[in-house]
């Protein structure tokens, strides 16, 4: 082994260190009952055996849970009354409560879900204009630590990481409120037919839960969502990316936004910790990238700051052989931010450059900027209950 890739494995064993000083509380209840929302496979077995009943009544669960979407013991119809009733002496079947529910002029919906602790994460419905179908942008964090300078998200203090079942339950409660259980069979789009792991927090940095979440939703006898339908956004945690496309293989979408490290440096202050040449490096290797499935760097819009043609020129180099789009994003503003977004004539001169070097770069329409839903906007607003 190199002496690199052996740094590489220091550093993920100090990220997954950090990242339990950041735990979620523990899933149980003030009454001793444990939510079987967010386990795996395993631990529904392991639950079901410490009750004293046989292994099978596990495969039971968790079609009722990620297939049927019930909250209910009682709904279970192929499981005797007894049992249903001994379940839930044990076991709850849970869910984030809605603290709001906004909706955009444009049909964009952000939910804030509050978890047993009274702490809270913002979600986002994203339809599509095109198509009868959208993306749900959930958070793995509560909070963030990158303090990125043109994100809302950045400007809250990390408070802790959600745990599987929270990042599970985003996805689940929402497709409550759109009403789309049972989950369909194979592939079948729906209204909530992607993910995309963008909200609030770094999911590198809580990667434990992401992964376990997503192996759930990913799951063909449960929610039964294709891998291809997942994107995890990072801003740059290099040694969790290999082991992201390794075990995960969901598509990947960088944060970039700058070219040039002096830039980076302060807009992505973890472009210290690592800089853009390493980024580009485990981009590169990224397992699960190909022509069908491109790496997609998110490029935000700053006036004056990153959009000039010849950080247009320096990104063409840069992602030069990769298989990649660029989702150019005009900068959405908030309270306090400083930014300005670039002027149209500028984003669509930088578009020009790399489509016309052979890659996709659509300029992202702005979405639910009216209920500060958009990229970049996401943040925990209302105050925990008291």
């Amino acid at each position: 082994m190199s002496a690199t890739l052996d740094l590489d494995e220091a550093e993920r064993t100090r990220i997954l260190a950090k990242a339990a000083l950041f735990a979620p509380p523990p899933a149980l209840l003030a009454d001793g009952r444990r939510d079987l929302v967010g386990m795996s496979r395993a631990e529904l077995g392991e639950a079901v055996a410490s009750i004293g009943e046989a292994a099978f009544r596990a495969k039971q669960l968790w079609h009722w849970i990620y297939h049927q979407g019930v909250t209910d013991f009682a709904a279970m119809a192929n499981i005797a009354k007894p049992l249903r009733e001994k379940l839930a002496d044990h076991f709850v079947i849970g869910r984030p409560g809605v603290a709001a529910d906004q909706l955009s002029s444009d049909d964009t919906r952000k939910m804030l879900f509050r978890f047993r602790d009274n702490e809270t994460v913002e979600t986002v419905y994203i339809p599509d204009v095109t198509e009868d179908r959208g993306a749900v942008c959930i958070s793995s964090q509560v909070g963030c630590t990158l303090s990125c300078r043109f994100c809302h998200t950045g400007t809250q203090r990390l408070t802790r990481n959600l745990s599987a079942a929270e990042i599970v339950g985003q996805f689940m409660a929402m497709r409550d409120a759109y009403g789309e259980w049972p989950s369909p069979k194979g592939d079948t789009p729906r209204l909530l037919s992607t993910i995309v792991m963008m909200g609030m927090g770094e999911p590198l940095y809580n990667y434990k839960n992401v992964a376990t979440a997503m192996k759930i939703i990913m799951d063909g006898e449960g929610i039964g969502l294709s891998r291809r339908r997942i994107t995890l956004s990072t801003s740059g945690v290099v040694p969790m990316m290999d082991r992201c496309g390794t075990e995960l293989g969901v598509n990947l979408a960088v944060s970039l936004h700058a070219v040039r490290d002096e830039v980076r440096d302060v807009i992505v202050p973890l472009n210290r910790k690592y800089n853009i040449a390493e980024l580009i490096a485990a981009c590169r290797r990224y397992p699960a990238a190909s022509n069908a499935r491109r790496i997609t760097f998110e490029y935000v819009m700053l006036k004056g700051i990153n959009d000039s043609e010849a950080d247009a020129r320096e990104l063409v180099r840069l992602i030069a052989g990769i298989p990649a789009k660029v989702n150019l994003i005009p900068f959405n503003p908030w309270p306090g931010s400083t930014y300005a977004t670039s002027s149209g004539n500028a984003i669509h001169r930088f578009a020009a450059i790399v489509m016309n070097a052979g890659y996709a770069a659509p300029v992202r329409t702005p979405r639910g900027r009216d209920i500060l839903a958009a990229c970049g906007q996401l943040k925990s607003a209302m105050a925990p209950a008291a």
